[in-house]
């Protein structure tokens, strides 16, 4: 049975590993490095998510993947924004919808859907070539072996990695992915007991004209989850530029940094009784890898490729999108092992 490796547990990875639920002969394995699904920095039942605020159909892409936002509208995980966000640009012919449980559930959702062997805190830190299979190395746990891996994490941790892989990436690989950038930026979540009133007449509010916040929203009101049990949260989104500036300074710094200039937008915003500060290296892609519509394979016999949104856009789409384009490029090296296997004696299968 071929064994297939898929390294991060973000939206991009845990849709393709759902993709290649029916695929022959195909045990799937997903590893990310973080404690939990999806790659959205989530606490407390607060989404931090920096890419996935919202979530934004935009009907010119209705025919590719309107299937996937009916399904996860149907079992609801999304639903359709219905809170009021000031300073939205709204695009005609456009819907926007939110995860009521956070863009984790949309991950959580792939993945139980995939039937795929899940292991967070597993951090890949090198992939060499052993007798025709993978061998990929972790920071905690022997090396395991797979026919198959699926790199899903952003491009610069791919070109981190250790092992053949490093000569595997030929030189011109090594240019296109070395040309992708991302940008940087913090989260802040406030947190509050029950019963705190928030006194602002909108869920969510982009800012145009702060040189430190991008994005302010009463996390709970924003998903549809207000409980009189449950306290409300404040999420706040900075600047790319603040981001980029503050990227490698004191984060205890960096939150009192943000609490200010959130204090002078919000003047009456209450005391929070807990704090939490999120950073986001690689927040969302601004330049995607050229020529590399999804995916790029490194090696094809036997496969190692890569994906995620570095191959296309930092939105649902773009992770669906890539998700796709993975598992159309693996189903054909899986049917290869279907067909290899028919023709071995039984009892050696």
């Amino acid at each position: 049975m071929a064994r297939v490796l898929v390294v991060g547990a973000g939206l991009t990875g845990a849709a393709g590993a759902a993709l290649l639920r029916g695929a022959p002969r195909g045990q799937v394995a997903v590893w990310d490095k973080a404690r939990g699904a999806g790659g959205s920095g989530e606490a407390a039942g607060v989404d931090f998510s920096c890419v996935f605020p919202c979530i934004h159909l935009f009907f010119p892409w209705i025919s590719s993947f309107s299937s996937f936002y009916e399904e996860l509208v149907t079992h609801g995980i999304l639903k359709p924004l219905t809170a009021p966000v000031e300073g939205m640009v709204v695009r005609e012919g456009s819907r926007n919808f939110v995860a009521p449980q956070g863009i984790s559930s949309v991950v959580k959702y792939y993945l139980e859907q995939s039937g795929a062997d899940v292991s967070y805190e597993q951090q890949v830190t090198g992939i060499s070539l052993r007798d025709g299979r993978w061998e990929v190395s972790r920071k905690a746990g022997p090396p395991e072996h797979f026919d198959v891996v699926i790199l899903t994490m952003p491009v610069p941790q791919i070109l981190q990695l250790q092992g053949d892989i490093v000569s595997i990436i030929n030189e011109s690989q090594k240019q296109q992915l070395e040309s992708v950038s991302y940008s940087s930026r913090y989260a802040l979540g406030l947190f509050y007991e029950a019963g705190t009133g928030i006194g602002v007449p909108w869920a969510a509010r982009y800012i145009a004209d702060n040189p430190c916040l991008r994005f302010i929203s009463i996390d709970n009101k924003k998903r549809h989850v207000e409980s009189p049990e449950v306290g409300p949260s404040v999420v706040v989104h900075t600047t790319v530029t603040f981001g980029s500036e503050h990227l490698d300074s004191d984060p205890a710094e960096v939150q009192q940094i943000i609490l200010s200039h959130l204090q002078r937008i919000l003047p009456s915003l209450p005391q929070p009784s807990s704090i939490k500060c999120q950073r986001w290296r690689y927040s969302q892609v601004t330049r995607a890898v050229p020529n590399c519509p999804g995916q790029m394979i490194l090696h094809t016999q036997p496969l190692l490729i890569c994906g995620g949104d570095g191959f296309t856009r930092s939105n649902f789409d773009g992770c669906i999108e890539s998700a796709m384009s993975l598992a159309e490029a693996v189903k054909p090296h899986l049917q290869q092992f279907q067909t290899q296997a028919a023709k071995l004696p039984l009892d050696l299968l």
